[in-house]
């Protein structure tokens, strides 16, 4: 039987706050060179939703702009955030190469992400991920936008009969419960405790999810 761990990416295995802000300031401040906003950036607002699919950030951000120019400041926005990375301005967060390491002796490790596949592969092959991870999987493959929809899409596409789904908001600790999977929350940066409260294990530090699949190893195997 195979068993898998399946990753968000955003506020789990990467510090997306360490690009979003200097990537959505570069974004409306060119809609503010373009007449299409005036004001600050609503950088907090982002960090409320982070998480969300893309479509419902650009509805949240600029609720009384045009799906054509909500697209173009995606677009925008997209670019910035890989041109960040690709400049060195981000990070995983602190001991996640060596977990993936680690968990990738016993499971197969899988990526679910609301980011889209340009952005997501630039993580990947910056940090090498591509070592451990099997499959990197974004929403945009899902009409529906929904997660619970896009890890039911890699449990059937690689055989995977049980595991875990490890993320920071609502919709990862749905896709588990929904998958009858595992649902191990980290309490990171964008992690809401409210949002996070039905997952089985909470994690404070990433290490900690050696311990907590080790658990359930045997378990699992018996299934």
């Amino acid at each position: 039987m195979k068993t898998a761990i399946i990753f968000d990416m955003d506020g789990t295995l990467f510090q997306t706050n360490l690009i979003l802000e200097p990537a959505l300031e570069r974004t409306f401040e060119y809609l503010r060179q373009k007449k299409l906003w005036s004001g600050e950036t609503p950088i907090e607002k982002y960090r409320e939703i982070m998480g969300v699919p893309l479509n419902i950030v650009w509805k949240t951000l600029c609720p009384d702009h045009s799906d054509t120019i909500r697209e173009k400041s995606n677009q925008y926005f997209q670019s910035a955030l890989i041109e960040e990375i690709r400049q060195g301005n981000g990070a995983l967060y602190k001991n996640v190469l060596t977990t993936l390491q680690s968990l990738s002796e016993s499971y197969s490790l899988y990526i679910a992400s609301n980011g889209e596949t340009a952005y997501l592969q630039v993580i990947i092959s910056t940090f090498n991920l591509e070592r451990w991870i099997k499959g990197c999987y974004s929403i945009d493959i899902i009409p529906s936008k929904n997660k619970s929809q896009l890890v039911e899409r890699i449990l059937k596409e690689n055989d995977i009969e049980s595991g875990f789904v490890v993320g920071d908001r609502v919709s990862d600790i749905n896709a588990a419960i929904d998958n009858r999977l595992i649902a191990i929350a980290v309490n990171f940066d964008f992690a809401q405790l409210e949002e996070i409260t039905k997952a089985h294990h909470i994690v404070e530090q990433f290490p900690q999810l050696i311990e907590i699949t080790k658990s359930y190893q045997t378990q699992l195997l018996e299934e």
